[in-house]
């Protein structure tokens, strides 16, 4: 019975706090100041395959955006400012 109680306390907390971060993840991203910020470090990129990479994910930012997906909008735009910072 004990080992049933714990199992239950610990779902509890899980599914607690699951939807928390989940929200602060999509909070992250996709606002216009952030896509902003990331075109323009994509701008100032030099050419190459980070800069292909960074502009397909910022476009697919922008698609997930206009579709109201603020999840994957913001997936797309963390994966376009990593693509920044690669070399």
């Amino acid at each position: 019975m004990s080992k049933l109680l714990g199992v239950i306390a610990i779902a509890t907390v899980a599914f607690a706090v699951a939807p928390a971060e989940a929200g602060k993840h999509a909070a992250v991203g996709c606002s216009g100041t952030n896509l902003e910020k990331t075109e323009t470090a994509i701008e100032n990129m030099a050419d190459g395959d980070s800069k292909f990479v960074a502009q397909k994910e910022i476009t697919a930012a922008q698609d997930a955006l206009l579709n109201g997906k603020m999840g994957v909008c913001g997936a797309h735009l963390s994966k376009a400012m990593q693509a920044t910072m690669s070399k």
